[in-house]
């Protein structure tokens, strides 16, 4: 594990922003590293409002979206609103048909079959949409690519309105409009929007032709929220906005499909971690498991009973799925031993068997192994499905196009992506990607790295500086949790192994003379060795707080430890 150290910011800003702020320069440090330079940044990062959101209407095809939406509702043409089956996109389905049905009624929604249509925008969907007289579908989290689905439909005259937010290729569907702020031509201010993202934009500028203000949409910021999370897009700008205030919507008052997987939950308050680890993976395992459907029909639910009942489904199924991504991770590992592919500098392994619905998962968990790009396939149909992740500062995308002439088809972003291949191509991309990524990564990538913000001392932990902290939230990619590193520490002789595989690490730690401080380290069991006989070691963490029956008390979240060197 690489400890490395944020360059050393700006003196002046900092200094700056010390004096303008208040604060003091650990603080002011912290800021700097995240762009934060001014008064105004600084005001606009610690007291976002709803009116930091952009004008819907700054992104390219905006009106023509409303202008068709208008339309087929003073024509009272029925509209299917069609999106993928992962959290972004049932929760930017739930999004845009609860809003419309607020108002219109021939609305119906539609999430492809995982196994049996796949990603994307199906033809059986837009077959679904003639046999039931629909004319215009609204695509979410999809559809940037799909050229030949939006041609198939417009010869039957069903229109296509697509919000997404993945990379587009180099022609765009013939659609009535594409809302993608990630298209060259578009000037939209903010482009890491998820796909509910984009989907409430369209809401949004929909609320203001009807006269609402986004006062009126605060209740639909509960699923923007969980999508971003789960996504795992960057929160900052716009994102960061929409995040903490859909937030505050989960813990005030949730749509009741959100309050009925929360009801085992005993936080008083949740953060966006507790969204990326309780809420999302329920909603994925519908889709996952069962089908994506069954997360809209929760997530769209209104009677608090029905919802609990829809609720209790999705929790076995994610039960299911936890059972089935241990088997098949412990099957890839196997693999790869089997193989003699422990060295390599990508995984790529396939089994016909695997259950589609995991496989990105298992990818994830892949990584946390062996740290390099990784790719997990599985049959689907006729044709190999495959979910790939990547190691921090790697373009996967970029990858996976110099190997294109072997894929049928992939899409995703930097980090993650899907894609589908004829069984006898696996050997021939398998060799292709290996042989791209060892030519184009820094080996220094294949070596997980912990980004260390500043050095602390014990005696800086005040309730002050965690008021502070807390500010900083919602944290999430652009805006991580601050790590600090503090030296010199001991264990006071509690230190054990916990868990019921004793993976996991529980310590009472001191420096000098200071206060005793509880630290977990998830993962980190083997090290219980560095703290025997209250041996000194360095220790990297994020301030954390426990909540045990009501109470909360300041705990360290520990990352890495090492043996400590005067």
């Amino acid at each position: 594990m690489r400890w490395n150290f944020h360059s050393k910011p700006n003196p002046s800003a900092v200094r700056h922003l010390m004096d303008v702020l208040h604060i003091d320069e650990r603080v002011a440090n912290l800021l700097v590293q995240r762009g934060i330079t001014t008064y105004e940044e600084a005001k606009a990062f610690f007291r976002p409002t709803l009116n930091d959101l952009h004008n819907p209407y700054l992104m390219k095809d905006m009106e023509q979206a409303v202008f068709r939406i208008e339309q087929a509702m003073n024509n009272r043409e029925n509209i299917l609103v069609f999106g993928d089956y992962d959290v972004d996109g049932t929760t930017a389905v739930s999004l845009m048909a609860s809003y419309l049905r607020s108002f219109y009624p021939y609305v119906a929604t539609y999430i492809p079959d995982r196994y049996a249509e796949g990603y994307g925008i199906s033809y059986q969907g837009i077959d679904f949409a003639e046999d039931n007289g629909m004319t215009l579908i609204i695509a979410l989290d999809c559809g940037i690519k799909s050229i030949d689905h939006v041609n198939y439909a417009k010869a039957k005259g069903i229109d296509f309105i697509i919000c997404d937010h993945h990379r587009p290729g180099d022609t765009l569907p013939d659609a009535v409009a594409v809302l993608d702020p990630k298209r060259d031509d578009c000037s939209y201010p903010y482009d890491e929007l998820c796909g509910c993202g984009v989907g409430f934009k369209l809401i949004q500028a929909l609320s203001e032709r009807r006269g609402q203000t986004i006062l009126d949409l605060i209740p639909y910021l509960d699923l923007v929220a969980t999508a971003i999370a789960a996504d795992i897009v960057p929160i900052t700008g716009e994102n960061r906005v929409l995040a903490k205030f859909g937030l505050q919507v989960i813990n005030e008052n949730p749509r009741p499909g959100i309050k009925a997987l929360l009801t085992q939950v005993k936080k008083s308050e949740l953060t966006i971690t507790d969204v990326v680890f309780i809420i999302a993976p329920r909603i994925n395992a519908a889709g996952r498991i069962q089908h994506g459907n069954a997360a809209v029909s929760l997530l769209t639910e209104m009677n608090l009973e029905q919802a609990v009942q829809f609720a209790a489904d999705i929790e076995q199924h994610n039960k299911d799925r936890r059972e089935l991504d241990k088997t098949i991770t412990e099957e890839a590992l196997r693999q790869i031993q089997d193989l003699n592919e422990t060295e390599r500098f990508t995984t790529v392994v396939y089994q016909e068997d695997w259950h589609k619905g995991v496989i990105g998962i298992v990818a994830s968990r892949l990584t946390e192994t062996y740290y390099r790009p990784t790719i997990v396939f599985t049959k689907s149909g006729d044709k190999l499905a495959a979910s790939a992740r990547s190691v921090k500062d790697f373009d996967l995308y970029e990858a996976l196009e110099a190997c294109s002439e072997h894929l049928i088809q992939f899409g995703g972003h930097k980090y993650a992506a899907g894609m589908t291949l004829y069984e006898e191509n696996y050997p021939a991309f398998k060799a292709a990607f290996e042989e791209v990524v060892k030519k184009t990564i820094d080996p220094n990538l294949l070596i997980p790295e912990i980004a260390v913000d500043a050095e602390i001392q014990f005696s800086d932990i005040t309730p002050k500086l965690m008021r502070l902290l807390k500010q900083f939230e919602p944290y999430g990619p652009g805006n991580m949790t601050p790590t600090f590193l503090a030296k010199n520490l001991y264990d006071t002789g509690y230190g054990k192994r916990i868990g019921s595989d004793e993976s996991h690490l529980k310590l009472n730690l001191k420096q000098g003379t200071s206060e005793t401080i509880s630290a977990v380290g998830f993962g980190l069991g083997d090290k219980v060795t560095l703290i025997e006989n209250r041996q000194k070691i360095d220790a990297v963490f994020c301030l954390d707080e426990n909540e045990f029956n009501g109470s909360v008390t300041l705990q360290l979240r520990l990352k890495d430890l090492r043996n400590h060197h005067d």
